[in-house]
């Protein structure tokens, strides 16, 4: 079965949601049945690459006074998930590393290279925007030493893919994310509770049994 979400690697709710769906996958019995791929969806899309700031000066910038308190909240959430956070992290475009994640998933290590992105950016405070961090983060998740590098200099490399997945999100009524879709039939929205995660699984890989039927296609990229 195809779960796809959609997500942005400096959304600190898609690490959160990251964080709980690993744990309702972990525990179900049918795990090696499951598919899951990442889709890109740009919080900041256009943003310009060499615009990297602390994200203090990003919170105030958006959304005034209250963005600190906002973030502090977040940070309690993603601490009682047993997640490191950092809010000492930097704020920049993500475009480069979703074009890495769809190198990542041809390669069949999309999962490790997601895991990686959210635990430098969030649980380290470490860089994602420069092309040197990206080239390193692959080598660390197994890539051949220049195969990243040679994507990344391309910038039109897997540039359509991103966009198509960006398409297929807004066509599917998706204004935000994380955006969950089980089955190519059932969407979540948001960081859902673990317990509201499973009961979505268990229904979407019910109902697949019991019909017999395939399910409809992928609504994401198409080969």
């Amino acid at each position: 079965m195809l779960i796809e979400v959609w997500s942005d690697v400096t959304c600190p709710w898609c690490y959160i949601a990251h964080g709980r769906f690993e744990q309702v996958l972990d525990g179900f019995p049918h795990r090696d049945q499951i598919e899951v791929v990442q889709r890109s969806f740009e919080l900041d899309p256009g943003r310009d690459p060499a615009n990297v700031q602390p994200l203090a000066d990003f919170l105030r910038e958006r959304f005034g006074p209250a963005g600190a308190a906002m973030e502090e909240r977040i940070a309690e959430q993603a601490t009682h998930e047993g997640l490191a956070y950092r809010t000492d992290r930097h704020v920049g475009s993500t475009l480069d590393a979703h074009r890495l994640l769809h190198l990542a998933k041809d390669e069949g290590r999309q999962g490790e290279v997601l895991a990686l992105l959210f635990d430098t950016n969030f649980g380290e405070a470490a860089t994602i925007f420069t092309r040197d961090a990206l080239v390193d983060l692959a080598t660390r998740a197994g890539f051949a030493p220049g195969a990243a590098r040679q994507v990344l200099d391309q910038p039109d490399a897997y540039l359509g893919a991103v966009r198509r997945d960006e398409e297929a999100a807004w066509k599917l009524g998706a204004q935000g994310v994380p955006f969950f879709v089980f089955d190519g039939r059932h969407t979540l929205t948001g960081a859902q509770p673990v317990a509201a995660l499973r009961a979505m699984l268990d229904r979407a890989w019910a109902e697949r049994s019991s019909t017999g039927h395939p399910a409809p296609p992928s609504l994401g990229v198409r080969p």
